[in-house]
């Protein structure tokens, strides 16, 4: 497997946004890559940067909708998996969610996110709906794929749910912005989360300067051993590549100790309670 995370600046022209990052598809694949994963909201302005209105409601899309069958096409012509995160609209709710294109084109599932958090210039519970598809698992021919978005990376049960469901990587869409947290966290969250789960992670932040918010980029992809093994600028668009070894999951400390040494008869009582 060689992924791809496309780093990219949004600008308030959605169709901008799409082409530029169509065409960061075609320069990723013309460089071998064959998972590509985008940023939360790769295509449009961070929303929560303000207090949800109808207005802003409404520019939620379905899902399949136009941002997908733009992607799908293209994935089926370059024979390439596409991670994409979208503001959908399904009804009468709204998600932060990443649909999962497949090699031949299909849409093979879609991930919402399942936490969902409310503080300055991240006022997401008026956006989101809590997501209801659970973690899933994508088989590709590439590879065993997880999402986990932004906010879900936080919880360990989602990690560790993600690899009891065979997940071989987990890509994660982020807006992460400048100061947010201190410097490094977001790398050593994820190296944990890679080292005790033995499988590889792979951090697709949000970049540039916005109408609340400057996102920090550096977009970065940790082995199950834990190591940073790629990792992008911060403050600019780039397309991350790297080459990812899936016989180190299976060699992982977490397939051959962890996971197999697991007490899950115990956890329930211990995970129900409430601090």
């Amino acid at each position: 497997m060689k992924i791809a995370l496309i780093q990219q600046k949004c600008t308030n022209n959605k169709e901008l946004n799409r082409q530029k990052g169509l065409d960061a598809v075609r320069k990723a694949a013309d460089q071998g890559a064959n998972v590509l994963c985008f940023a939360e909201l790769g295509f449009d302005p961070f929303y929560p940067q303000v207090i949800a209105t109808e207005d802003k409601l409404k520019l939620a899309e379905p899902i399949p909708g136009p941002t997908t069958e733009m992607f799908s096409g293209l994935a089926k012509d370059l024979d390439i998996v596409i991670i994409l995160n979208l503001f959908e609209r399904d009804g009468n709710h709204t998600y932060d969610t990443s649909p999962v294109i497949n090699s031949n084109g299909s849409l093979l599932g879609t991930t919402r996110m399942v936490h969902i958090t409310d503080y300055d210039c991240f006022h997401e519970q008026g956006y989101y709906h809590p997501g209801d598809h659970g973690a899933p698992v994508y088989q590709t021919k590439y590879g065993k794929i997880g999402v986990a978005i932004c906010y879900d990376r936080h919880y360990p049960e989602y990690m560790r749910a993600l690899a009891l469901s065979g997940a071989e990587i987990v890509f994660v869409p982020q807006a992460g912005a400048v100061g947010e947290w201190p410097r490094g966290l977001y790398e050593a969250e994820l190296q944990v989360a890679a080292f005790q789960n033995g499988f590889f992670t792979a951090l697709c932040n949000r970049v540039g300067e916005e109408s609340k918010l400057t996102f920090s980029g550096g977009s970065f992809i940790c082995n199950p051993d834990g190591k940073v093994i790629a990792r992008a600028d911060e403050g600019k668009d780039q397309i991350l590549l790297s080459d990812i070894d899936l016989d180190k999951v299976k060699e992982s400390f977490a397939k051959q100790l962890f996971i197999p040494d697991r007490r899950p008869e115990l956890y329930a009582d211990w995970l129900v309670k409430k601090t």
